[in-house]
């Protein structure tokens, strides 16, 4: 796939220890750590690279208590919040902390943080809410620097990556989900995410050795 580096920007979705098996008592992805090298990879094929961060509190009614939680819808009258988590990506902890081998934060171009409101968990990058009503800013930003073009890549391709990719394809911009620079939770809902992916125009490629710059 043939992409214009100057009008592309790279994107680094959540690639934090808190879904890695280096912190296992968060959310570790199987081989979530092992993403680095594509995401730095497919990063030389753009102008900016970015990175997103879930920021979470300590506490929050999302944070599963017990394992049996995890999963269960949260109770109340929270609009912002589906389901229970395992608490992870606190602020503060080895969890919200980037993978080692990933550039410092103060090395990209733009660090997106979500996440810290403790009755909103939103999944992508792009709103701060699960009705997508609240930027992040990241949108405006990238138009705002003359990008059409999105390689994405990071954790989890079923969760976060999918609904981030979806919400940048929605506002127009061509969106490349890098498979090798990311890992799913489950095979079944990672198919799914895939599949939803597709159907809604973003293009997949297997590896970052797929793209040709221009």
């Amino acid at each position: 796939m043939v992409i214009y580096s100057q009008d592309t920007a790279s994107f680094d979705v959540d690639p934090q220890c808190g879904f890695t098996p280096l912190c296992p008592d968060e959310l570790p992805v199987a081989d979530g750590d092992a993403i680095v090298n594509e995401l730095n990879a497919q990063a030389g094929y753009a102008r900016l690279r970015l990175v997103s961060k879930d920021c979470h509190p300590a506490q929050a009614p999302w944070i599963a208590t017990t394992p049996q939680e995890i999963l269960q819808p949260v109770a109340g009258d929270y609009p912002d919040l589906d389901v229970k988590w395992p608490a992870h990506c606190v602020v503060g902890t080895r969890g919200n902390q980037l993978i080692p081998g990933l550039p410092a934060e103060q090395d990209y171009d733009l660090v997106v943080e979500k996440g810290m409101d403790p009755v909103k968990h939103p999944y992508g990058a792009c709103y701060h809410d699960l009705s997508e009503q609240t930027s992040t800013g990241v949108i405006e930003w990238l138009r705002d620097h003359g990008i059409h073009c999105v390689v994405v890549g990071g954790l989890a391709t079923d969760f976060c990556v999918k609904t981030t990719a979806l919400q940048l394809a929605r506002n127009g911009f061509t969106v490349v989900v890098n498979l090798a620079a990311c890992r799913g939770v489950a095979e079944e809902s990672s198919a799914a995410a895939l599949e939803e992916m597709r159907q809604a125009g973003v293009v997949l490629i297997a590896a970052s050795r797929e793209l040709e710059a221009a």
